[in-house]
């Protein structure tokens, strides 16, 4: 084991949270949950019915949602949209492309499913990526928009396929980048990544046809049994009322309503795109000019803008440094399990600051410089 030196205090970032997921969530946002005080009290009331519309209508306006696209909340995060969407939108068959844990998971979840045919999987290695391409009898195309597990981002793109539904999952990059909607049918997320709040929730744009997909599948005659809870159509009738089923995660609503609003203030997709760029091209370049550490997705269009993946030197155990670092206030910046050799994982969200993020190079360079 590598003796770290001690970190100068000096040379601390301000706020050592750089997590993937969940992530950074500002003062701001927790004092929300106090004022007014909404916790505690009805989720089917006005107040916090209110605090539901206002985020709806945020995102509808960070994230350019098309008019007649719907914004619908659920109970259960992103994965439980996994098995929202196997049960609602997926009619038999489905082909997914997997270049990383989570665009795998889905695809899992689909594999399992008693009522559907065995998917087909498109598959990259860890820090590369595939095109899904369309293909005889399938009716659903799903893949990662930014995979958090490897830290590469794909472009958005319609699978174009008569009669097929496009599902990408945004859950590690929604409202940290822009994305053209209309190329897709359904845009799910969680909102404890660039949203910076807790977990709990899954927040989806769907297009008309997803909408109409889920109801002809729930009243379909085939039999197919849908519990309530993964109701797709149960789903958009109680947000059209600012409701969800049952009873939410009112701290992560209210944390994330204050985020989208924050996010617009400082000047919405533009300005918060842009601050996430700087902020993970500090660590590439970084990585690209130190002769102990590379970037671990080689081609830079793949480079995602929120979850920057660094290899370091062998000589030296990354989870060892990560370790270390986590003892001066610098935590989670470990790999995602089975990603990479050496690996790092920074976030950088939104809410985490550009002068932090050089910070903590700053604070790598000090203990790599002393034990290599």
């Amino acid at each position: 084991m590598v003796a770290f030196p001690d970190i100068p205090q000096a040379l601390l970032p301000s706020d050592g949270r750089f997590g993937c997921g969940p992530s950074k969530v500002r003062n701001e946002q927790i004092e929300a949950l106090s004022s007014p005080l909404l916790m505690g009290t009805s989720h089917r009331a006005m107040p916090v019915r209110d605090v539901v519309a206002s985020l709806k209508d945020g995102l509808r306006t960070l994230l350019a949602v098309p008019d007649n696209y719907e914004v619908v909340l659920g109970n259960g995060g992103a994965s439980a949209f996994w098995d929202m969407a196997c049960a609602c939108l997926i009619s038999s068959r489905a082909a997914f492309g997997s270049w990383g844990a989570f665009g795998a998971k889905f695809a899992t979840e689909a594999t399992r499913a008693p009522h559907l045919s065995n998917p087909l999987i498109d598959e990259a290695p860890f820090g590369s990526l595939v095109t899904v391409t369309p293909r005889d009898g399938i009716d659903t195309y799903a893949y990662p928009h930014n995979e958090t597990s490897t830290g590469v981002t794909s472009p958005v793109y319609p699978v174009e396929a008569p009669e097929a539904l496009t599902l990408v999952d945004g859950t590690s990059i929604a409202g940290a980048a822009p994305v053209d909607l209309t190329q897709v049918d359904a845009y799910y997320f969680s909102l404890q990544k660039a949203l910076g709040s807790d977990g709990g929730l899954w927040v989806a744009f769907l297009s008309p046809a997803a909408i109409e997909r889920a109801r002809r599948i729930e009243e379909g005659s085939d039999g197919r049994w849908v519990p309530q809870f993964l109701s797709l159509t149960t789903a958009v009738q109680n947000s059209r009322k600012d409701q969800t089923l049952n009873t939410p995660a009112l701290a992560t609503i209210i944390m994330a309503e204050r985020q989208v609003r924050w996010l617009l203030e400082r000047g919405g997709m533009d300005a918060v795109s842009a601050h996430c760029a700087q902020a993970s091209s500090l660590i590439y370049e970084w990585a690209q000019a130190n002769l102990a550490a590379r970037p671990f997705v080689e081609n830079p269009a793949w480079r995602s803008p929120v979850t920057a993946t660094i290899e370091i030197d062998e000589a030296v155990a990354a989870s060892e440094l990560a370790a270390h670092l986590r003892t001066r206030g610098i935590v989670d910046i470990g790999a995602y399990r089975g990603v990479g050799v050496n690996q790092l994982r920074i976030g950088t969200w939104p809410s985490v600051e550009v002068d932090d993020v050089e910070a903590l190079l700053t604070c790598i360079d000090y203990c790599l410089e002393r034990v290599l």
